[in-house]
This record gives C-alpha cells, structure tokens and sequence, in this order.
C-alpha cells in the first residue's frame, strides 16, 4: 500500500509556475494539503486558490529558496498551519543559455545557487519536520541533465548533476530515518523555464524536441509520494539520451552538440537578458510555456497579457 495523499501535508518550491504549478495542482487532486512557495506572490495565491477550489487545504508562502531562514520559516509555517510536514518537493530552478566563456561569472555562480544551494537550504529545513513524522519523502526534481551534458548549458548542467549525487549521499544517510530521497528527472517539458532564461547566447532559446506537457512530471512526483522511487526519468527521449550517453559517449556528444545548435534556438535574435536568475519575471505565470500549442512568445517579444494555468489532469509516463 502507497502512502494515503489525503491525510498528507504537502511542500512545494517554484510553485508559481511550469511543473511546481502543475505539481500542486496534481496533489491537490489526489486530496493532499500543500504548501506553495516562490517568489511572485500574486501568482503564486492564485495556484493556492486553484487547489483550494479542488477541495484541499493551500498555503502561499512567498520565499526565495536562496534564503536559507526563509525556508526554515517555510517549513515552521506548514508545521503550524497543518501540523507536519509528509513530502517536500524541491523544484524551483533557473538556467542560464550561454557558451561558458560568454556566460558572466557572477549569473552562472547564481544558477548554481538556486539549483543546487536552494535544495540545500529546502533540505535543511524540511529534514527535521520529516523526522518527526516518522517517515517521509523529499522529492527532488533534477533533470535528463542530472545524467548528460549539453552545450550552452553548463550551469544548468552542473547544478543538476549536482543535485543528482546530493540526493545519492542523503539516500545513504538517511536509510534509518524511513525517508525517502527521490530524484525526478524529466526531459524537455513545455513550461515557461525557456521565456523565463538568462540567455547569452544571441539568440531566442526553445526546448527541444520532443516537448512533453508538465503534467507527466507532477504525475511522476505523485507516484514517488506515495510509493517512492530512488531514481525517475520521465520521457522516452530522455532514457534513449541516457542510455546513448553511457554505451556511446563520442558518438553522444557529436549528437547532442549538433542538436542543441540546430534546435535548441529559434532563429531570431535575443539581446542578453539577465533572465529572471536574479529577479522574477512577472509574464508566463502558467503551468506551460505554450511550446505544444506553437503558441509561445520568445525572448525578446512581448509575452500574452494573460496567461493559462493549465490543468493537472493524469497523464501515463513514456
């Protein structure tokens, strides 16, 4: 038997948009209780009024994952407010497109921070509440690129590989505590995490293909809450990546270099952007990034006045 989501209090970073949105939509769902944190307010209470509109408790925390006393008082106020904590989800992120050379010192210091130091810091805080459950799980969303590099990427890259051993070493720890550390890592997924992208690059960055809807990922992070798993990679295209990268390296790289140059941009210019690593973008509050619908505006160009949250309707896994 699964754990009952129903009687679970529920944690969530990045929440504000992309696959945290789609994440707390799809726990509200399953009856769970969350908790949402990011740093745009206002978007981040309308996804707590659409999981209270499911029927569920929701909490809106803004906080910045980079805050290490922001996440401990993250943690206090789900404690307080539904008196435990069962799952943390660690998911806000950012990235960084540049040729590393090109990249500003400072803004690829900053990505790893977020990527790697906020999950630290979500770490830290939600370790204890979980302990005194008796059990738990911290879910940690990486990426395909916890497991193969890209070009253009290397921030992003490195932050998710690191993220992948983090989550090993506490596996190791924590075996006799009765919490489960799991690792989730998607493909190419259709969020705003390309609009939103500090970007050095000169040109106008797309996800390749092929694009999967986030909910397939909120739908992994689920199944991992109720019946854990060390390890999920979501998507075909990322297990065949995988699997390409450990029996054929050479052969990998001359592929995915080929394949981010051709693919990976729109061919249109971007002047550099700063993204939203430093400061939150106020457009693409939304579960997607309209990518699938060809509906995407790309750097550079205005986003829509409005945005939609989408849904967390239940997807299968590749």
């Amino acid at each position: 038997m699964g754990r009952d989501l129903s009687e679970s209090v529920v944690v969530i970073t990045g929440a504000s948009s992309g696959i945290g949105r789609a994440t707390a939509l799809a726990f509200a769902d399953a009856g769970a209780s969350v908790v949402l944190a990011a740093r745009r307010e206002q978007p981040l209470r309308e996804a707590a009024g659409e999981c209270e509109a499911r029927g569920v408790r929701a909490l809106a925390v803004p906080a910045d994952v980079r805050d290490a006393p922001a996440m401990q008082r993250l943690a206090d106020r789900a404690a307080e407010a539904f008196g435990g904590i069962d799952v943390w989800v660690n998911n806000a992120g950012v990235t960084l497109m540049a040729r590393f050379e090109d990249a500003p010192p400072d803004l690829w210091r900053e990505v790893v921070e977020v990527n790697l130091m906020g999950y630290v810091n979500g770490a830290r805080a939600a370790l204890p509440h979980l302990r005194r459950r008796g059990a738990g799980a911290l879910i940690q969303v990486g990426s395909v690129n916890s497991r193969v590099g890209a070009p253009y990427a290397s921030a992003y890259v490195a932050s998710k590989f690191a993220v992948r051993g983090f989550a090993e070493c506490l596996r190791a720890e924590l075996r006799g505590d009765s919490i489960a550390v799991c690792t989730v890592m998607p493909a190419s997924i259709d969020t705003p995490l390309f609009q939103h992208a500090a970007t050095f690059a000169g040109r106008a960055v797309k996800p390749l293909r092929p694009v999967l809807r986030p909910e397939r990922v909120a739908n992994a992070i689920v199944r991992c809450a109720r019946r854990p798993r060390r390890e999920v990679v979501v998507g075909l295209s990322g297990r065949q990546l995988i699997l390409m990268h450990d029996l054929a390296l050479p052969l990998f790289e001359r592929v995915m270099s080929r394949t981010v140059e051709r693919e990976h941009f729109l061919q249109r210019p971007a002047p550099p952007s700063a993204g939203n690593v430093r400061e939150p973008m106020a457009d693409w509050t939304g579960v997607t990034g309209g990518w699938k619908q060809g509906d995407a505006s790309p750097q550079g160009a205005p986003a829509p006045s409005a945005t939609t949250p989408g849904t967390a309707a239940a997807q299968a896994q590749a």
